[in-house]
C-alpha cells in the first residue's frame, strides 16, 4: 500500500471535534477489496471532498457510514458518546442523523415541492399527518425554511415533476434537511447542471457546512475548486493523500492514479 500523504496540520484553535470516525476498515467483494484498512475522520460542522478513480471505494465507504455494507473489520464511531454504527440497522443510523444524497435524485415527482419537503420532515408522522400538514404551523414554517435556503421558495407549489434536473438536487437536499441531519453524504452534485445551477449548488453545500458536516464526493475538480474544501484521495480503497486541493493535485501518487488518465 502506498504512503499517504497529508498536508500540515491545522492549528488546534481550527480542528472540529471529531463527529465520525472511520478506522481500520476493510470489506471485500468475492476476494476484491474495495475497502483496505480506511482510516476517514470528519468534525462538525466541515465541508471535506472526496475524490478518485472509479474504484477507489467512494461509494463502498458511503455504503459503510450509512449501514448498507458492512465490513469485515474496523470500526465506525459516532458522534460524542462514539456509538458504533456496526451495531444499527440503516434507518436507525438515519436517524441517528446521517442522511445520503444519491448521484440520481430521488424525489415524488407527482408531488408539489411542499409536500416532498413535508413527507420528509422528522417527526412521528403518520399518513394523516401528512395529508394534514398544512394545518401544522412548525412544519409549514420548517418547509418555507428550507424551501428559502435552497433557493425554490418560489416553487413550492410546484410539482416537482415540473422541476430542472438541478431544482431536483436542491429539493432532495432538502429533504435531507428535513430530517434534521448532522452529516450529510452527497454524490456527484455537480453532474448534468448548467453552470448557474452549479454556482447555486457551491454556494449551498458550502451555506450548510458552516452548521452540518458535508462530505461531497465529485469527479468534477473545478467544482471541488469552488467548494474550497479539505479533500480526501480514495485510492484502491484507503486514503492516498488529504490536504487542499492544491496540495493533493501537486503529489505525483495522485497524478499518477488519477489525474494523469
Amino acid at each position: 500500500m502506498t504512503d499517504v500523504v497529508l498536508a500540515p496540520e491545522a492549528p488546534a484553535s481550527t480542528r472540529k471535534s471529531t463527529l465520525l470516525e472511520l478506522s481500520g476498515v476493510s470489506v471485500s467483494f468475492d476476494g476484491f477489496r474495495a475497502i483496505n484498512n480506511l482510516s476517514f475522520q470528519i468534525g462538525e460542522p466541515e465541508l471535506r471532498a472526496v475524490i478518485g478513480p472509479n474504484g477507489a471505494g467512494k461509494t463502498t465507504f458511503m455504503d459503510i457510514v450509512t449501514g448498507k455494507t458492512r465490513p469485515d473489520e474496523g470500526h465506525v464511531l459516532w458522534g460524542e458518546k462514539s456509538v458504533n454504527l456496526l451495531k444499527l440497522s440503516e434507518s436507525r443510523i438515519a436517524r441517528e442523523g446521517i442522511g445520503r444524497k444519491f448521484q440520481k435524485p430521488t424525489v415524488f415527482e407527482a408531488q408539489s415541492v411542499r409536500e416532498n419537503l413535508a413527507m420528509a420532515l422528522k417527526n412521528p408522522r403518520g399518513p394523516f399527518d401528512v395529508l394534514l400538514y398544512r394545518k401544522t404551523e412548525d412544519g409549514a414554517r420548517r418547509i418555507e425554511e428550507i424551501a428559502r435556503e435552497i433557493g425554490l421558495a418560489d416553487h413550492l407549489p410546484r410539482t416537482a415533476g415540473e422541476l430542472s434536473h438541478g431544482q431536483k438536487q436542491w429539493l432532495e437536499i432538502g429533504m435531507l434537511l428535513a430530517q434534521a441531519p448532522r452529516l450529510l453524504l452527497v454524490d456527484e452534485p455537480a453532474a448534468g447542471m448548467t453552470p448557474a445551477e452549479r454556482e447555486h449548488t457551491t454556494d449551498l453545500l458550502k451555506r450548510l457546512a458552516r452548521r452540518h458536516a458535508v462530505v461531497v464526493v465529485e469527479h468534477d475538480m473545478e467544482f471541488v475548486r469552488r467548494l474550497d474544501c479539505k479533500v480526501t484521495v480514495l485510492h484502491e480503497g484507503s486514503v492516498l493523500a488529504e490536504g487542499s486541493l492544491d496540495h493533493v493535485t501537486s503529489n505525483q501518487q495522485v497524478i499518477d492514479v488519477y489525474l494523469g488518465r
